[in-house]
């Protein structure tokens, strides 16, 4: 039997085995689909848009829209992206499959579909996480399981709300990372934390170089503009040690050497950081 369509990773673990009948693609008219007022996503890229719309064009709508009956018209659950891109193509029907959810299942569809988007900024991927487990009463590990992510990921994505607007805003932007917003949110001292933040788009320091930095403040040890030294890491180096620190949750991770030799250290700065090394090396385990 050919696989069907699918609705995207995790909504396919997310909802439960429906039928043929259920499983049905329906064409419905873009004009009887409302979109949903809860949408998590605020902003969408216009150029991501328009490369999507000629694809549509080219192909039509490849993946069904998911909604749910309401009245005499339909409220869209997943697929924001893909009926905008419709309309901007002049499609008049789109491919839908219709599901009788509730509330929150609507809610936690759409939270997880656009969760699970590679281009939200870590701000956006932040707060859809604080919704899910708001909203759908969820504790972080089983968000963490809806979203295929690890506890401590996700433990380390939260802490980035408590930081200032001022330090949120460039991550909107693009002008700082989730690496160096990790690790300004393990700096306590508010003022010290502006002031390396400052120091950190000024200079256009690294996250390697702000971590040197936050240590030394730890240490008690005068600010300095951090010196590199020894050989650089390879590309694929550095993105291990940040894969690996995203994985962990801590920010002191760092890998010395090459690709033939070298070591890979974890350093923790807090209890809270102790138990995120824990709970990785749990989940290594396999407990």
């Amino acid at each position: 039997m050919p696989k069907k369509m699918g609705l995207g990773r995790g909504l396919d673990a997310l909802l439960p085995e429906m039928d043929d009948q259920e499983n049905a693609v329906l064409e419905l008219s873009v004009s009887a689909i409302d979109r949903n007022p809860q949408q998590p996503r605020r902003a969408f890229d216009e150029e991501a848009l328009a490369s999507l719309c000629e694809s549509i064009r080219q192909s039509g709508v490849l993946q069904p829209l998911l909604v749910v009956q309401n009245g005499e018209r339909y409220r869209l659950v997943a697929g924001e992206r893909r009926l905008r891109a419709a309309l901007m193509a002049g499609l008049q029907t789109v491919p839908c499959i219709v599901r009788d959810f509730s509330r929150q299942q609507e809610m936690e569809a759409a939270l997880v579909e656009n969760l699970q988007r590679e281009d939200l900024n870590p701000m956006e991927e932040a707060e859809g996480i604080r919704a899910l487990m708001e909203q759908c009463g969820l504790t972080q590990e089983q968000a963490a399981q809806r979203l295929g992510k690890s506890r401590p990921a996700v433990a380390n994505s939260l802490r980035l709300l408590g930081l200032e607007d001022e330090i949120t805003a460039e991550v909107r932007a693009g002008r700082l990372s989730a690496g160096h917003a990790r690790v300004l949110a393990g700096i306590h001292d508010q003022s010290a934390r502006l002031a390396l933040l400052h120091k950190a788009l000024n200079e256009r320091l690294n996250v390697r170089q702000l971590e040197l930095l936050a240590a030394d403040l730890a240490a008690g040890v005068p600010a300095k503009k951090p010196q590199r030294t020894g050989k650089p890491l390879s590309l694929e180096l550095k993105d291990m040690q940040e894969r690996l620190r995203s994985a962990v949750g801590v920010q002191q991770v760092t890998i010395q050497g090459g690709e033939k030799r070298g070591r890979v250290i974890l350093g923790y700065r807090s209890a809270e950081e102790l138990e995120l090394i824990y709970a990785a090396l749990e989940t290594l385990e396999g407990k």
